[in-house]
């Protein structure tokens, strides 16, 4: 997918309670019954019906591995949805999220000021806005590149310009060139 998208995804299933399933038949299972039947499972697989049915029989136990890494992240992306909504919504409001990351950042400034960009490893507490903007825009389909400009936004506000208290007339921070991007609530 996304480095972003799948930072931020990771970052919430952290906040799992239970491990999701790990064998093949117990994810298949875990699948029919949250699509009520095999022919659904089966079209989101790519799979025939009868493979699915083998799988939940536990006639099949070793999948292919792209078969199995299309199930692990079906599975993950339906595992426990309301610890996930819990997770995002406290992010949102009280939480905030933590970036860390290893990129080449710099700014756009007035002449004189030394904006030039250079490698850096942050790690920063964003505010809860800034967490609910990324999860808004990421639950709404934004691209990689959009994630970047919201996050490359907060850390304009959180690391360069301190809450307002410097910088004033920093424009726009360039974050680019991303060596390592973590994501935690």
């Amino acid at each position: 997918m996304s480095l972003f998208g799948d930072g931020l995804e990771a970052a919430v299933q952290k906040a799992f309670t239970r491990p999701a399933p790990k064998s093949a038949g117990a994810q298949m299972r875990y699948l029919v019954k949250q699509l009520k039947g095999t022919k659904a499972v089966a079209q989101m697989l790519r799979v025939s019906q009868r493979t699915v049915e083998r799988y939940v029989k536990d006639q099949f136990k070793k999948p292919r591995p792209e078969l199995a890494a299309r199930l692990e992240r079906e599975v993950k992306a339906r595992w426990q949805p309301q610890i996930r909504a819990r997770a995002r919504q406290k992010a949102a409001t009280t939480g905030g999220i933590v970036i860390d990351t290893r990129a080449r950042m710099g700014y756009a400034a007035p002449i004189g000021s030394t904006d030039e960009s250079r490698l850096r490893h942050l790690t920063i507490a964003l505010p809860p806005q800034y967490a609910a903007r990324l999860f808004d825009a990421q639950e709404a389909g934004a691209t990689d590149q959009q994630l970047q400009e919201i996050a490359a936004e907060a850390l304009k506000e959180v690391y360069f310009q301190d809450g307002g208290r410097r910088a004033g007339a920093l424009e726009e921070v360039r974050f680019t060139d991303i060596e390592h991007l973590e994501f935690d609530l």
